[in-house]
């Protein structure tokens, strides 16, 4: 029995799968102008809509339509009655409100909510809700700041408050003097728009402080801060540095602390796309620096940039994966703080699956889905003309299951709009989406009667755009004739083009495309033409020519008579302008009187209405002939020389010159010079490449690097290739320096639970700058204030032991050589070792059990029994039995991991075998260990669709019989309940004819099926079935022939018909034998007796020289020359009389006359073989075929080779 939830389900899942798709309509005018429309809002104004009060207000909003809408408004929920209020009016054919306002009248009366209606008798769309508000700019308010003292090094804080407005102000810093305020990494704005000084120094007393605000139309001033700076010790001249910060006094130093945010935690909530700004501001003297990191992961990637001295973290664009920890950490010489922001993301709503407009035919069935998403998740509302759907008349055929509006056999007058109103406490959003029922008849909507001309041998569409309501059905013919052009060589899409694959010239023709539905037809035709390519056979080819001599490059083309043929040249991609020295005639470009500026790449291109060619040669101009011109004029360019004479020049620490003088060009300009280096010290005898230098270049400034024994050599190179290398330069070292590179890749983890193993990459050959290359690495714990630990080592890790047990840590590393330190790297989070978790995983449990998925809960573990970083629960999980009886199962362990670190986890496996009994448990793990088990959970799937039989073979038994033989799948999936068969022609005289079925019981593998016409190609389709359905399919091509056609294909020797008649022909010679053999021992006489032994000898012939078919021997007028052994053609001018034998001879089977063996020599009982006994010719025994006997194959008997045996005898 079937339970209330489960009809409900299959009655959803039915209405989903009857959904048709929906009919798309063309932006045609014609159509568009004709087709009525529910309204559609394109334009309106933002949610939050500020406005200038001292301009007018305008609100738009725009809606088509047809017929054209008419516009309504609501005000706060009501209705607004524009034709009451003098200042308000609507713009024609539009619902923009413009509200104007004289001098002294108050723009704020009108702030409030404002929402569109328009309509037209199909429907009412919705504008969504618009906020209006009008720009305000309040006054600071008047009080006289009084001067602020501060002692000298001390942290100091001066307020800006600026007065809340519409849109909120930006603020800035000025003095009095309107002198901006220089801002460093002491001096800087917060995000509040406060002043925050790290530690004041007496210079800041020079200048008075003023917050600016920027409203929208205008600046306000707030009252200066005045400063005073307390020192704590004077000055002399003598000991006064005018250039140090402090002018030489001693300014008590501190240790880095928070001015914003206070404390060392905060947290902050941001919405889902919108900006995050993160912001740490510490005091502290020498000024802190700031850096920032992410617990867990790395910042951002693309996503994050640090601004204001990297006091502002601003994350753009924010998504569920940037919530999160977020770590600031200020740091100075005497010590280093860090402040925590524990960061939450929400969502307004946004669209998952956004309804769109839905045209149907009448009867068609069709849908509206409005799937959104949000944190909170938000609520979906459905309304129809801006009603609730709730409260709106009941609509036949239709049905709201959640989130979608299901139709069903839509009728005439079920036009309407639909809004979808999804909403969270962040926010909302509103789509309108229209239901309109359409009956249009056919119509084609591309130009009439087209012309289309195509190159042979290429690939053709001719297109058939087309429209109706419903959707018309499309087959295309040729010259009129035919079924319909589809298949071969044919394709036709679904939008109405037709592709024909490779165009031939009997493709060429007049082609008619019909669209034709229940509403009418209508037809185009297209008129095909089919060219001849345009070639060019005869291409121009590089050329050498001495200054002043004549070129000729040639360009012979061969295309379509009836195409309009053009041809142009070009020089190196720019066109060529003729003159007296280039003239072109219709096979060749002609130059006259060579120069230099001729060199170059000459390009002739031929072209059509419908194609094109092109081809290149070059052309080289030599400076003087040569004293063979015949070769000089034909001298292909060459490589260039190599380069000589390498001088160093110009030495200093981490420089030199290099000059050097090109060699020959050998008729190819050089492009370009590569300088390479070998360096003595780390890899000798390997050269590198280190830059290369335009060709017209021989002297160059190279950049070296530290400590390196370098010697250089040039590579010249043009369009030929490149020359060999010169001779190396002389050596040249480059004094040592520390070195310039942090090593790269620093990353701190641990290999075993106590350790944590610091490595980097270690610095290459070149980076060394110097000798006694060594590392310093730094490391401290990050959640503690312990000073740094520091080894060297020459290596590039180290390992540090006796640690806890995954415990982030400081690291840095910096290499330093016999010269002095390197810079430092930047600080990296490392963790130490990871040890097995010893909390499982609590509750497993499932829900939601289908064939192949399941729902998974559990009760998480405490991240702090992890040990390690958490990777992901591990499900492991097997299957145990099939609930098919007798059929085993691999118990293979499969694993899937899940990442959660929700309160109520939960996750769904899926792939999983139907009707099968499953167990699982779970584990918690970390990057290196498993902990122990949850409890296990057995569960069983419900019964599938079966997998596809282990095999499909088809076997031709006859002409049109073929014999079906499968196996059951490996995988029933279920209760098998049989086999369906499906089968249909798909080209012949029943083409894309209605699929025929059978079906068979479960202990069915084969079957003889019998085609209903000898089709030349059929398709087959088998498939298991359970209780659910069909599984998958296996299909099978099979290609029948005609009679004669499929005899060429089939083994005579195996035919039933062929072994009886070689039976019935063996049984007959045994009786003529043995009538024989009596005969001659009785001493009597026997005619024939030579054509029976020629007989038997032709009989033990292989079984290959028989003829397969007395059919397929037959003549046009369906008669067989036995006697002749041969066809007998209507064209053979031969008499009857001339076809038969002589007198005293026998006709042999393969139609040769010759002598007739009949003989007593044969039996040792004759003399010459030529008389018998009596003296009598043996002739006249000879028994001969009469004329009427041989024409008289035409019956059925004559085709037969039994009755042609008897006719010989």
């Amino acid at each position: 029995m079937w339970g209330q939830g489960g009809v409900s389900a299959l009655v959803v899942s039915l209405l989903l799968s009857t959904c048709t798709v929906a009919i798309e309509v063309p932006q045609d005018p014609k159509i568009l102008q004709e087709m009525m429309q529910p309204p559609t809002i394109v334009k309106q104004s933002v949610k939050n809509y500020i406005v200038d009060p001292r301009d007018n207000i305008l609100i738009e909003c725009e809606a088509k339509g047809n017929p054209q809408p008419d516009f309504s408004w609501r005000r706060n929920g009501k209705f607004f009655n524009i034709g009451k209020d003098p200042r308000v009016s609507m713009r024609k054919r539009s619902g923009t409100l413009e509200i104007s306002f004289r001098s002294g009248e108050r723009p704020e009366d009108y702030e409030g909510e404002y929402q569109c209606f328009a309509n037209n008798n199909l429907g009412v769309a919705l504008s969504h809700k618009i906020q209006l508000h009008v720009s305000k700019a309040p006054l600071w308010p008047k009080e006289q700041p009084k001067p602020v003292s501060v002692t000298e090094g001390s942290p100091l804080v001066l307020p800006c408050n600026p007065p809340p407005g519409l849109p909120p102000p930006t603020t800035f810093w000025m003095s009095s003097t309107m002198t901006s305020i220089e801002q460093d990494q002491r001096v800087s704005m917060g995000l509040s728009g406060d002043l925050y000084f790290s530690h004041v120094l007496s210079r800041d007393a020079q200048t008075d402080y003023s917050c600016n605000a920027r409203f929208l139309f205008t600046i306000q001033q707030k009252n200066p801060f005045t400063l005073r700076v307390h020192t704590t010790e004077g000055y002399n001249e003598t000991s006064y540095n005018i250039s140090a910060p402090s002018g030489g006094r001693a300014i008590p130093e501190s240790t880095p602390s928070f001015l914003s945010p206070l404390g060392t935690e905060s947290s902050k909530t941001v919405l889902r796309d919108q900006q995050l700004l993160l912001e740490c501001i510490a005091a502290g003297r020498p000024t802190p620096t700031i850096s920032w990191f992410k617990k867990g992961g790395e910042l951002p990637e693309n996503k994050a940039t640090l601004e204001n001295f990297n006091k502002t973290l601003r994350v753009s664009g924010v998504s569920e994966e940037d919530a999160g920890e977020y770590v600031c950490m200020a740091t100075n010489r005497l010590g280093s703080i860090r402040h925590a922001i524990s960061v939450q993301v929400k969502a307004a709503p946004y669209w998952l699956d956004k309804p769109t407009n839905l045209v149907l035919a009448p009867d068609e069935n069709g849908r509206l889905v409005c799937r959104a998403n949000g944190n909170p998740k938000p609520t979906i509302q459905w309304l129809v003309n801006g009603l609730p759907l709730n409260s709106s008349l009941p609509s036949h055929g239709r049905q709201l299951l959640g989130d979608t509006i299901l139709f069903r056999s839509v009728q005439m007058g079920s036009s309407a709009v639909y809004q979808c109103n999804a909403s969270n406490q962040h926010g909302y959003l509103l789509a309108n989406a229209f239901l309109n029922v359409l009956d249009m008849p056919p119509r084609m909507l591309g130009p009439k009667n087209q012309v289309i001309k195509v190159i042979v041998n290429n690939r053709t569409f001719l297109d058939c755009p087309f429209f109706g309501s419903p959707l018309p059905e499309l087959r295309w013919f040729k010259n009129g004739q035919g079924s319909g052009l589809d298949g071969g060589h044919y394709r036709v899409y679904i939008n109405g083009t037709l592709e024909i694959k490779r165009t031939r010239a009997e493709d060429e023709g007049t082609y008619t495309c019909v669209a034709n539905s229940i509403l009418g037809t209508a037809e185009n035709q297209v008129q095909l033409q089919v060219k001849e390519p345009t070639r060019i056979v005869r291409a121009p080819e590089h050329q050498s020519a001495v200054r002043g001599s004549t070129v000729r490059l040639d360009c012979k083309v061969k295309a379509d008579p009836s195409l309009a043929l053009s041809v142009s040249w070009s020089k190196d991609d720019a066109p060529l302008h003729l003159g007296w020295r280039f003239r072109k005639d219709e096979d060749s470009l002609t130059i006259s009187d060579v120069q230099e500026g001729d060199e170059g790449t000459y390009t002739c291109t031929a072209w059509t209405s419908i194609d094109r060619d092109e081809a290149s040669g070059r052309v080289t101009v030599l400076e003087q002939a040569s004293l063979h011109p015949s070769v000089s004029s034909a001298l292909p360019p060459e490589r260039p020389d190599a380069p000589t004479d390498l001088e160093l020049s110009d030495p200093a620490a981490r420089s030199v010159r290099l000059t050097w003088i090109p060699g020959n060009d050998h008729r190819s300009p050089i492009t370009e010079f590569l300088v390479q280096f070998e360096e003595d010290q780390w890899e000798p005898g390997v050269w590198r490449d280190l830059s290369s230098y335009p060709g017209d270049h021989n002297s160059v400034i190279l950049q070296l690097s530290p400590f390196i024994n370098y010697h250089f050599r040039v590579i010249a190179i043009n369009g030929v290739g490149r020359s060999e290398p010169s001779l190396p330069s002389l050596p040249y070292k480059t004094s040592g320096a520390a070195p310039d590179v942090i090593p790269r890749g620093l990353r701190g983890w641990g290999s075993s639970k106590d350790n944590m193993e610091i490595s980097w990459e270690p610095l290459s050959d070149l980076e060394r700058n110097g000798p006694d290359l060594h590392y310093s690495v730094w490391w401290r714990r990050s959640d503690s204030s312990d000073d740094w630990t520091n080894v060297t080592t020459e290596a590039s890790r180290y390992v540090v032991t006796n640690t806890p047990t995954y415990i982030p840590y400081d690291v840095k590393v910096q290499a330093l050589n016999r010269f002095g330190h390197g810079p430092e790297s930047n600080v990296v989070v490392g963790y130490s070792g990871e040890d097995v978790p010893d909390s499982p995983p609590t509750n497993l449990r499932v829900s939601k059990v289908d064939s192949t998925r399941v729902h998974l809960h559990w009760t998480p573990v405490d991240m702090s029994s992890v040990h390690g970083h958490f990777k992901e629960y591990k499900l492991y999980f097997w299957r145990e039995s099939s609930l098919v009886p007798g059929l085993a199962v691999s118990q293979e362990k499969l694993t899937k991991g899940f990442y959660s670190t929700a309160a109520e986890p939960s996750a769904v496996l899926l792939d999983l075998v139907p009707f099968s009994h499953y167990h699982m448990y779970m584990v918690v793990a970390n990057s290196r260990y498993e902990g122990p088990p949850s409890n296990t959970v057995r569960f069983s799937t419900k019964e599938g669709v079966p997998d596809a039989p282990q095999y499909f073979r088809v076997k031709r038994k006859g002409l049109d019989t073929l014999l079906l033989e499968w196996d059951k799948p490996e995988e029933p999936n279920g209760i098998l309940i049989g086999y369906q068969l499906k089968y249909q022609a798909v080209n012949g005289s029943s083409r894309g004819g209605r699929p025929l079925l059978e079906t068979f019981l479960p202990n069915v593998t084969d079957f003889t099926l019998r085609l209903p016409e000898r089709a030349a190609r059929y398709k087959l389709y088998l498939s298991a079935r359970t209780q659910v359905g069909s599984g998958e399919v296996l299909a099978e091509d099979v290609a029948l022939f005609t009679n004669e056609a499929y005899m060429d294909q089939v083994d005579i020797a195996t035919q039933g018909w062929f072994i009886g008649l070689m039976c019935a022909m063996a049984l007959l010679i045994l009786i003529l034998l043995i009538v024989c053999f009596i005969k001659r021992s009785r001493g009597g006489k026997y005619p024939g007796g030579g054509w029976i032994a020629a007989f038997t000898k032709r009989m033990v012939r292989d079984k290959k020289d028989l003829p397969l078919d007395p059919v397929d021997q037959k003549d046009q007028d369906g008669s067989f020359d036995y006697q002749n052994g041969h066809i007998r053609n209507e064209n053979d001018n031969s008499s009857d009389e001339d076809n038969k034998p002589l007198q005293g001879s026998q006709t042999s089977l393969d139609g040769n006359v010759k002598e007739s063996d009949d003989s007593l020599v044969d039996y040792n009982e004759g003399g010459d073989g030529q008389f018998n006994e009596d003296g009598s010719f043996i002739g006249q025994y000879t028994v001969r075929k009469d004329k009427d006997e041989t024409e008289g194959n035409e019956s059925s008997e004559a085709t037969s080779p039994v009755n042609a045996i008897y006719s010989l005898a």
